[in-house]
C-alpha cells in the first residue's frame, strides 16, 4: 500500500513554502515573455504535490493557469475565494459519483489553496502551470 513517506521517498518530495510536499518533475526548455510578467517565463511547468492530513495548503495565488491533476490517495478539497471572497470547493479524487473530478483548472491571479477532507489520510497530485512556474509570481496570503 502506498502511503506518503513512500511518495517522499520515491519521488524526492520536499517542503513546500504553501504546505505540504513537492517535486518539479518538468521546466520547458522554451522561455518566451509573456505580457503582465517580469521577464520571460518557461512555457510550462509541473510539479508532484503531496498533501498529509493534517497539512494544508495556504490560500496563495500565481500568475498562470495551473492545472491540478489527481493522482493517489484520498479525496483532495481545493479552495478558490471567488471576486466576492466567497470560497468555491471543487472535490479533487476518485470518487467520481461522490462529485469528485481527476482534474481541475485554477485559473491566473485567483486566491486558493487545499485541504484533506475528513477521511483523507494524504493525497498526491500533479500541478501543471502555463507558463511555467516562477516564485517571482508567487503570493501567500
Amino acid at each position: 500500500m502506498s502511503t506518503p513517506a513512500y511518495y517522499i521517498e520515491k519521488l524526492g518530495l520536499l517542503p513546500h513554502p504553501e504546505g505540504g510536499y513537492y517535486s518539479e518533475t518538468f521546466r520547458s526548455e522554451t522561455s518566451l515573455d509573456f505580457p503582465g510578467f517580469d521577464g520571460s517565463r518557461q512555457l510550462s511547468t509541473s510539479i508532484y504535490f503531496l498533501l498529509e492530513a493534517p497539512q494544508v495548503s495556504s490560500l496563495h495565488r500565481i500568475k498562470s493557469d495551473e492545472i491540478w491533476y489527481y493522482h493517489d490517495g484520498g479525496n483532495l478539497e481545493i479552495i478558490e475565494l471567488d471576486d466576492t471572497g466567497a470560497e468555491q470547493v471543487t472535490l479533487l479524487g476518485k470518487d467520481l459519483e461522490g462529485g469528485a473530478v481527476f482534474q481541475h483548472v485554477v485559473k491566473a491571479g485567483r486566491w486558493f489553496g487545499a485541504r484533506l477532507p475528513q477521511g483523507s489520510s494524504f493525497c498526491l497530485v500533479g500541478c501543471q502551470v502555463s507558463p511555467g512556474f516562477d516564485f517571482r509570481d508567487f503570493e501567500l496570503k
